[in-house]
């Protein structure tokens, strides 16, 4: 707790125009703070250095463990506000009490009101805050790199390269993966406008296997993988290592070819995929399957998106009605990824169009004869790979059309594809000896979910199908992370992508396994809380074995006991608070981040006895990571609000109690707010199911309301990205008059 506080305010970045900058530092030396509010200083530029050089010095003489600094967002100047020997807690007055201040001519005043109470909540906030004691484990540094393929052996080369061990497993008895397969690759250097190229696999094989950094196993599997970051114990073969972090690189499997039926694959023999014409230029050249001759013309279909919509997937892909096996007959066995191919080959409609060029310059290589035809729906060749797509529209025998795929028909040893929509401003027949359909990358994960983890959550990364497949646990803002902390994937099985995207893949995720290692041995968070040295501390004594911490955490962080009690794991933690935010009896906190805490906070805003005399309040609990930057920016655009309101950030709505609703409706204020992430199978919560959760328990919350007489509507939840900076203002103005005229004002207050 820190119990001698120092208190700074800002007149910079207009607050000391707007404000009383010195009546406000005078009023929190008296009161209820006044007992550990040692000091009150104002300065003309808090973040000079001047202005940090007066708060170290006061640090120094008068021996504060805590400043509050009364100034920008937290979110700016985050590295001139740190102290060694204080705690620091951050006052947004510039954005939330300057910047965005819509006065109210009703009620005058509002400014300084806002001041004071963020100012106060500020105060309890670090008042009720402890220095964080990190565990600091002693961690393994050793890289486990899954998978032997193009990305896994960069992955394994980048680690070594950095001075750590990696052990490299790869299930068959040989290296290099699906790029073993292949004849050459689309460019992956300058000047990128070349036809195709060498791979250049053998050579890399040579350096993983020359790396006295590197031990490679083959013919081995993953068998299980237990404990936590910077200290699992792998098991590979039957033998047990001492592993710190993952990189998992295990690549993609063809999806299910069944949905290509309405192309003619399947049915119509010179019809093949484009794995299948990787194959056959692998091994000797082009020649069609019907009689094994060259063909003289080959046709590429890209997109067929078009032509399978109202194609119903399910229907050759879903699981047929049980029949009574027969003796010696094998179950067939299917998962949902089956369905989901047709889904995959639109995701990898980027690779899909390059694969298609790649393969037209195999036939100028090996079929010099023929002609080459690509018909797409969408040409996506995005960045420096526009070169190579250019320099096949100058190659006289390659032909590109633009144009949606009606119909593919056999004629003799020839196919017909029909097109409209084409380039040509008209419908067309094309004939070709061979035709060639796309192939969907499914990422093994898809295919066989199962990791092996010795979690209480279960062996596999839980709700893959939310992902469709793919491991990765925020796809946009945190690539390479999955949903278990610790394992970072790369490559196909984290969205599909050409070699040259893959190097690159695996180099960050190789440094993000070693970004959670040297973490993990500090007692830090690696992300989204990149740095953060708390972890949840419980009170075990209050704790009802409900295991609603253990079931609601999203990255696996507690273990149970037969008893049911939580048994935490500190560096699978990732310090969102769900867990905190689940506990119905309160018994988890943070050191700097607790239920008690944010409940004081909330106490701290004056809340005025009657509407038409001060105006209603509203408290909005805002997530960090993509609301309140929102409303930053928001204010940094000279966007206002209602003075009404008053701001709390919340790691994530995840954390969100409903104690804290609680406090806040029977202390009298009219309206909670809620401002988080988007949730559902478009999630895009930085802590996957935060949003969600909070969404959950709304539900009861409404119920609890509803039987106090309050009304439910008066605690919502929306859902804010961090682009709709332009548009939250107006949410938080139309709920308040929302407020204000259907409901007025809270019955609890006053009282």
């Amino acid at each position: 707790m820190a119990e001698k506080l120092g208190v700074y305010v800002c007149a910079g970045c207009d607050i000391g125009a707007n404000i009383d900058v010195e009546a406000l530092a005078e009023s929190a030396t008296k009161g209820k703070h006044s007992s550990y509010v040692a000091l009150a200083k104002t300065s003309p530029v808090l973040c000079s250095p001047e202005g940090k050089a007066m708060i170290e010095a006061d640090i120094a003489e008068h021996g504060l463990d805590g400043v509050v600094c009364c100034a920008c967002s937290p979110r700016s100047k985050w590295d001139v506000f740190k102290f060694d020997k204080a705690q620091c807690e951050r006052v947004n007055l510039r954005e939330f009490a300057v910047w965005s201040f819509k006065d109210d001519k009703k009620n005058p005043g509002q400014q300084e009101a806002i001041a004071r109470d963020y100012m106060n909540m500020g105060i309890i906030k670090l008042f009720k805050s402890n220095n964080p004691e990190p565990d600091l484990p002693e961690t393994f540094k050793t890289v486990m790199v899954l998978g032997g393929g193009f990305t896994g052996l960069n992955a394994a080369l980048s680690a070594a390269s950095l001075g750590y061990e990696v052990v490299l497993v790869e299930k068959d008895d040989h290296l290099g993966g699906k790029a073993a397969t292949m004849y050459k690759s689309f460019p992956l250097e300058f000047p990128f406008g070349d036809r195709i190229q060498d791979i250049g696999l053998d050579k890399i094989i040579a350096d993983v296997e020359a790396n006295d950094k590197i031990k490679v196993v083959t013919g081995a599997t993953l068998e299980s993988l237990e404990g936590a970051p910077g200290m699992y114990t792998a098991t590979v073969g039957g033998e047990k290592l001492n592993i710190g972090s993952v990189v998992l690189a295990t690549g993609w499997v063809a999806g299910k070819s069944e949905f290509l039926a309405p192309l003619g694959y399947g049915t119509i023999a010179n019809v093949v995929t484009s794995a299948e014409f990787e194959a056959m230029a692998s091994n000797g050249g082009i020649k069609r399957p019907s009689d094994g001759k060259t063909p003289e013309s080959v046709a590429f279909i890209v997109d067929t998106s078009k032509l399978m919509e109202g194609v119903d997937y399910t229907a050759v892909c879903e699981e047929p009605e049980e029949e009574e096996k027969k003796d010696g007959e094998e179950e067939e066995s299917f998962h949902y990824a089956d369905k989901e191919s047709a889904k995959h080959l639109a995701y990898s409609s980027e690779l899909t169009s390059l694969v298609a060029l790649k393969h037209a310059n195999y036939v100028r290589e090996l079929a010099p004869d023929a002609v080459a035809y690509v018909v797409y729906d969408h040409m996506m060749v995005p960045g420096i790979n526009e070169k190579y797509y250019k320099a096949a529209q100058d190659d006289p025998g390659v032909m590109l059309t633009k144009g949606t795929v009606t119909g593919v028909a056999e004629a003799g040893s020839s196919v017909v594809i029909k097109a409209k929509e084409t380039l040509l401003g008209q419908d067309v027949e094309l004939v070709a000896d061979l035709v060639v359909v796309p192939t969907a990358i499914v990422p093994t994960t898809a295919a066989d979910p199962t990791m092996n983890f010795v979690y209480r959550q279960g062996p596999a990364f839980p709700d893959l199908e939310l992902f469709d497949g793919y491991a990765d646990s925020n796809y946009i803002c945190f690539p390479y992370e999955t949903r278990r902390t610790g394992v970072y994937a790369a490559g196909c099985v984290r969205q599909p992508m050409g070699l040259g995207l893959a190097k690159e893949d695996a180099a960050g995720a190789a440094l993000k396994a070693i970004q959670c290692i040297e973490s993990s041995n500090r007692g830090m968070s690696v992300h989204p809380r990149s740095g953060d040295l708390t972890f949840p501390e419980f009170n075990f004594m209050r704790c009802t074995q409900c295991k609603r911490c253990t079931e609601e955490c999203p990255f696996g962080a507690l273990d149970d006991d037969e008893k049911g009690t939580p048994k935490p794991n500190p560096t699978r933690c990732r310090r969102c608070g769900t867990c905190m935010g689940a506990c119905p009896e309160r018994v988890i906190s943070f050191s700097n981040y607790g239920i008690d805490q944010i409940g004081s906070a909330i106490k701290e805003v004056q809340v005025p006895d009657k509407i038409d005399e001060g105006g209603p309040r509203i408290i909005v609990l805002a997530c960090e990571n993509d609301a309140y930057p929102a409303l930053d920016m928001a204010a940094m655009r000279g966007r206002k609000w209602s003075p009404f309101v008053r701001f709390l950030p919340v790691r994530c709505l995840g954390s969100v109690n409903a104690i804290w609703v609680a406090d806040a409706m029977s202390k009298g204020v009219d309206g909670v707010m809620m401002l988080g992430c988007k949730y559902g199978d478009d999630y895009q919560c930085h802590f996957v199911k935060g949003s969600e959760l909070c969404n959950r328990r709304k539900e009861n919350i409404a119920e609890s309301l509803g039987r106090l007489g309050v009304e439910p509507e008066r605690v919502e939840q929306y859902e804010v990205s961090i682009d709709m900076y332009d548009q939250v203002p107006d949410l938080i103005d139309e709920f308040v008059e929302n407020i204000t005229t259907n409901f007025g004002p809270n019955p609890f207050k006053g009282y």
